[in-house]
Order: structure tokens, then sequence, then C-alpha cells
């Protein structure tokens, strides 16, 4: 983003006094007022909750145009990267902007599986987690703890530091969580293979047993490895603004990335999936479907159904129109005979076709097709929003460094408009009234 420094915007304050602001143009979509001298021209700050007209940073990352339904990682299309690329691919070009050639592909992927164990003593830390605790919660504490055990070690000084973490990152995140998994079902943890791909491994380490061999289906694993995809960054979210907000305090990246877990753990974010299962498990049978549909158009009913329409996108969710046919791919190798996966096809279906959804665009979102996905591969519920975090780890940790690397960034101090009471006296506890 540069600064055109021929356009600006005028501000006429109360008192007659005109102050004019930079405008900053974007390459691509909405340009941008700078307001950084705003209080030292006026003397008052701009009121904006939840932050939706604030550009809180410059990034090269994300591009999203929820108007149109674009998703776009350094200039590639979502729907492209899905279909042609692998993971590892696009954590690359979320960190560098640009794929990677052969030979910087193969040196990333070696790093990564590299870093994928972790150290021994963090069993110890599971262990102290009760076995019906959310994996999310173990989730937060576990890489959290990679702190505590490669602090060390860390130099986020150097470029050499900053990467050295963001393989540390990526590589431990489905490790630790096939490890919660486990723990939670009383199994033994096992192990990544180097000779496997990364959503083959974590398919490995979530359901393979020391007694058995596990094959991981091609089809299964490239689902996986679409989702992966799919969830790996999605510009200035909840989560993502976290990470940011609390590195740029110069915190340790790992418990940056611990505070992007609980904030994606909320069910107006990540948890977004979890209750599609939950509203399927409500509906109950197909037969019930059209008295929810019915309660859903009935404004006056609480009733809502998850998976449907996008805050962001107005149009089509990008991420869902790919997803979709690797769901119908799943579920024709699996052959599976489920009810709740029955009413989620007939669901969508009737969605579809129903001009109610139809003019309101309320089509199927990517967390309806990958809750589908989960139920499918026999994830439990409660599992979803941890594969998740999987995917989005890479997207964390590159606007993490993306921050970093500008040696001119600042610590993140949004303001706010005071509403409480003006200075009073104080009152001795004796002297003190109870409020009506």
């Amino acid at each position: 983003m540069t600064q055109n420094s021929s356009q600006s915007a005028k501000l006429t304050l109360p008192n007659g006094k005109e102050i004019l602001l930079p405008i900053k143009q974007a390459t691509i979509g909405q340009d941008v007022i700078d307001i950084t001298a705003l209080f030292k021209e006026s003397g008052m700050f701009t009121f904006d909750p939840g932050f939706l007209s604030t550009a809180s940073c410059e990034s090269k990352i994300t591009y999203i145009d929820g108007e149109k339904g674009i998703l776009q990682h350094g200039g590639y299309s979502i729907e492209e990267l899905a279909r042609k690329s692998q993971y590892l691919e696009v954590a690359y070009l979320l960190l560098n902007c640009e794929l990677p050639t052969y030979l910087q592909y193969q040196d990333f992927v070696s790093n990564i599986k590299n870093n994928m164990l972790v150290h021994e003593q963090i069993n110890i830390l599971f262990r102290g987690f009760p076995r019906k605790a959310h994996p999310m919660a173990i989730m937060v504490g576990a890489v959290a703890s990679l702190s505590a055990f490669y602090h060390e070690t860390m130099d986020v000084a150097t470029p050499e530091g900053r990467m050295d973490v963001v393989y540390k990152i990526i590589a431990k995140m489905p490790t630790l969580a096939a490890m919660a998994y486990k723990y939670s079902i009383g199994e033994p943890i096992i192990y990544p293979k180097h000779d496997l791909g990364f959503a083959e491994n974590f398919l490995h380490m979530l359901f393979a047993k020391p007694t058995a061999t596990y094959k991981v289906s091609p089809t299964i694993a490239k689902a996986m490895e679409m989702i992966f995809v799919l969830h790996a960054d999605h510009e200035q979210n909840a989560s993502t603004s976290t990470v940011r907000l609390a590195g740029s305090s110069g915190a340790n990246p790992f418990a940056c990335i611990g505070a992007g877990i609980s904030s994606l753990w909320g069910p107006a974010h990540g948890g977004a999936n979890e209750e599609v299962i939950e509203m399927l498990q409500e509906i109950g049978s197909k037969e019930r479907i059209f008295e929810f549909i019915k309660r859903a158009k009935d404004k006056n009913d609480p009733f809502r159904l998850m998976g449907f329409g996008h805050r962001v996108y107005k149009n089509y969710d990008p991420r869902a129109s790919v997803l979709k046919k690797s769901c119908d791919e799943v579920l024709h190798e699996l052959g599976i005979v489920d009810p709740l996966l029955d009413i989620a096809i007939e669901l969508e279906r009737i969605a579809l076709n129903d001009e109610y959804f139809i003019s309101r665009k309320l089509f199927p979102n990517v967390d309806f097709y990958s809750g589908i996905i989960y139920k499918a591969l026999g994830i439990p519920t409660n599992l979803f929003t941890v594969i998740f975090a999987i995917a989005r780890s890479a997207g964390w940790i590159s606007q993490w460094k993306e921050m970093i690397d500008d040696e001119a960034f600042k610590i993140g101090r949004p303001r706010q408009l005071y509403t409480g009471h003006v200075k009073r006296d104080y009152l001795e506890i004796a002297k003190r009234q109870i409020l009506k």
C-alpha cells in the first residue's frame, strides 16, 4: 500500500478548523484514510466498535472481497490454490507472498518435517488435564507452553530465528492436536512419520494404533489437505488480530499463537462447524427439516440454520464451492449410512433451491461442508475447531512474521469512548449508601 500524495480527505471540526488527512491507496480493494495525525490535529479519536471500518495494519498476505465472493492469497484465487496446491505450499506462499520453486518447497517441507516432534515432557503437561477436557482448552495450554520449552533457543531478532519459530509452529500444531485427541480417548500417542504428507501425517497420528497398520485413503487425505488450504488464512479476523495485537508487545510468539487459539474457540468464530453438527442433531430426522426451515424464516424465532451465509461473504463463500465437491467424493468413497449426513444433504438441496435462501444469499458455507466431512471421517465434534486451528496456524504465524519483519511496527493501543463517572470524592465505607 502506498500513499497517494495528490489525494487527501478533508475533515471539518465543530470549531470550523479543517484537517487534511492523507489517503493511502491499496493495490486492490478499499483505499484508506490515514488518521495517524488525527488526535494531534483535533484532540479527538475515531469511534469504531468491532473495528468494522478500521484498517488495523498494512498487509500483503490475503485479500477478500466479500461482495464478489473473492478470496486470494498473494494474488492467487483460493479456488485454484485448493485444487492445485498442497497446504505447505500455501503456507510458503503466505510467508513469502510467492509460490516456491521445487527446491524451495523441498527445503521448506524438510524443515517442517524435522520439527514435527515435540518435547517428551509435554506428555506430563497433558496428564494434568482432565480426560474430558475440551481439546481446544488443551491446545491453548500446550501451544503456549512451547514458549517455555523453546525460549532459550529462540531469537526473533534475526530472520533465521523468526523462520525457526515459523517451522516449529506449523510443524508441531498437528502433533499436539493428535496428542490431545489420543489423550482424551486414552490411547497411546502416535508419532509423525517423515514419509507422509502433512494431512496424511495428521490423519495417521489421529487414527493409527501401535497394534495395527493404518493406511490413509488418498481421497480422505486430499479432502483434509484441501480443508487445511481453505482455512489457512482469512485476513484480519478476530483470532488473527489477536495474534497481531499480542505480538505487537514483543510477547513470545508461541504464547501469541496460544492467544489466537483462544480467540478462535469462540462460537462466533472457529466454533461454527461444531454448531452445524449440533443443529443437525437438533433437527433429528429428514422428516423434520421443513419444520426447521419454517422456523429459520420466522424472524421472531431464535433458531438459526448454522453453516449458511457468512458475515464477510455477501455472495457464495468461494471456499464452500470447492469443498462441496470434495465432500461429495468423501461421502461416495466411504459409503456411510448416517442419519445426520442424510439430513445435511437434504438440507443443502432444499436451501440451494429455496427462493428465500437464494434471494438472501444464504448459501452453505465452508463450515457446513467441513463439518459434514469431519462427521463422515468419525472425527468427534469437539475436535473440529482444533483442526481449524492447525490450518490457521500458517496464517497466524505469517501475519505475526509480517508485522515483526517491519521494524517500524508499534505496540497496539486501541482507544475508547469513556462514558463512566467523572471525578468523585472518596467516601469511607461506613458512610456509603446502597444505590437504588
